[in-house]
């Protein structure tokens, strides 16, 4: 069975597609033990989500560390932001989350964080990857590690992500419906937003293995539409399978992207003064979002596509609030990675305290038209250095004359070439995009 190993939170060197075999993650476990026993006692965390090939995953993971004489600590299936808040909350050397975030169950991956919950020092990075290449070897019996289990890692979380919205915060009379996607949020999500007093209905909360992210979650929100509409809800929030992506529905059943829940909880914070900075978005951010914070006199800059780069920008400048349109929300005034959970609750919080609804709110960033187009990778082709591409790309933007704006860049997970046109005239945008994605697609044919 072929599954992805994912190494944006975790080790460069090794990201790609190829077999994972429980040897290979045993090896990955012993490595990663070794690495954080160099710098002295070794507990790690693990977490996971509810994909079927978790408990093969952790099984292996577990062994590996332990053969390298590092205490493990077992969480079971938790959102990847509580497995960086519980390993800061225990004081671990590290954290392990088993996910393959929105993808299908057949996917899995390993996420790693750092003893402050977040991304793994370089050094760290390098040495598991050189450890990784060297023969396993086992300490001596009496330095084993030991295996627990923490059984309150589920009440922990709430309650830390209750501590987001000031004491006493209610939110009676709101009617929400939540989808958990078959996945990690399936228990904490629907606790946090009931003890804050909303009325709570749940979607894709019965996770069997193979179900997770399947029609459902922050990728398919069309059932969450309909629930919404159908119970005439306030909102809907849709959550992505191992809970750091959020996506919501208004009471119209309009999809609110990233961009624009980034929007809402960057204005509240701007006017009551609680704004540290400006917001990092991403090349994908909507260019609405731009010219609606310049509005507010909020500095914004893009980083790479990927919540590691919207972190790390947002490390250097020492700003709070960053994210992508895909809705991976980072509110480092609360935590230290993106938390769909949390960034769910800025919004209601930024709703309650203007009055308005979801709806409402959403019209104050005017998002510029924005066509995306996957074209499939062939061969060893590289698009982005054709020159024919390039010539393209450059007729396209000299044509928009200064009101859109072209970007191509691969995929970091699948072998595509995503090409994305945006401006200020919807007809145009499409067949532009559309251009740019023949020439593209011809080049990989």
């Amino acid at each position: 069975m072929s599954r992805k190993y994912f190494g944006t939170d975790g080790i460069r060197g090794r990201v790609g597609q190829f077999p994972i075999t429980p040897e290979f993650i045993l090896k990955l476990g012993w490595a990663a033990g070794m690495a954080f026993r160099k710098q002295g006692k070794c507990r790690i965390l693990i977490g996971k989500d509810t994909r079927i090939s978790g408990y093969m995953f952790e099984s292996a993971l577990e062994a590996g560390l332990l053969a390298a004489g590092a205490d493990v600590m077992l969480l079971g299936p938790m959102p990847t932001p509580a497995v960086a808040y519980l390993t800061r909350t225990f004081q671990a050397e590290a954290g392990i989350v088993i996910s393959a975030s929105h993808n299908p169950h057949h996917d899995n991956g390993f996420k790693f964080f750092s003893g402050y919950g977040t991304k793994l020092p370089d050094e760290i990075e390098l040495m598991i990857e050189e450890l990784l290449d060297q023969p396993m070897t086992v300490v001596e019996s009496e330095q084993l590690g030991k295996v627990t289990r923490i059984n309150d890692a589920a009440g922990r979380y709430i309650e830390f992500c209750k501590a987001s919205v000031p004491n006493h915060t209610s939110f009676a009379g709101l009617k929400v419906v939540l989808d958990c996607a078959h996945g990690a949020t399936y228990k904490v999500a629907p606790s946090v937003f009931r003890e804050l007093g909303a009325q709570v209905s749940v979607l894709a909360a019965q996770p069997n293995g193979l179900n997770i992210n399947d029609s459902c979650g922050s990728t398919h929100v069309e059932s969450l539409q309909s629930e919404v509409l159908a119970q005439q809800a306030d909102l809907g929030i849709a959550f992505d399978g191992d809970g750091d992506r959020v996506l919501m529905v208004d009471h119209t059943g309009a999809v609110v992207d990233g961009d624009e829940l980034l929007y809402i909880i960057a204005r509240d914070l701007k006017q009551r003064g609680k704004l540290q900075g400006g917001v990092v978005g991403t090349q994908m951010s909507n260019l609405g979002l731009e010219l609606a914070l310049s509005e507010l006199q909020v500095p914004f800059v893009r980083a790479k596509v990927g919540d590691r780069y919207v972190m790390a920008e947002l490390q250097e400048r020492e700003w709070q609030l960053g994210g992508e349109s895909s809705g991976h929300l980072v509110c480092f005034q609360h935590t230290t990675t993106g938390d769909a959970v949390i960034a769910a609750l800025q919004v209601l919080m930024a709703l309650k305290r203007s009055g308005e609804t979801l709806a409402q709110a959403r019209l104050a960033l005017r998002k510029c038209p924005q066509m995306l187009i996957n074209v499939r990778l062939a061969g060893n082709v590289d698009p982005l250095e054709a020159a024919e591409v390039k010539a393209a790309c450059a007729s396209i933007t000299e044509r928009m004359a200064g009101r859109g704006r072209v970007l191509l860049r691969k995929s970091g997970t699948e072998p595509l070439v995503r090409v994305m046109v945006e401006g200020d005239d919807e007809v145009q945008v499409r067949g532009y995009a559309e251009e740019l994605a023949k020439v593209v697609s011809d080049l990989c044919a």
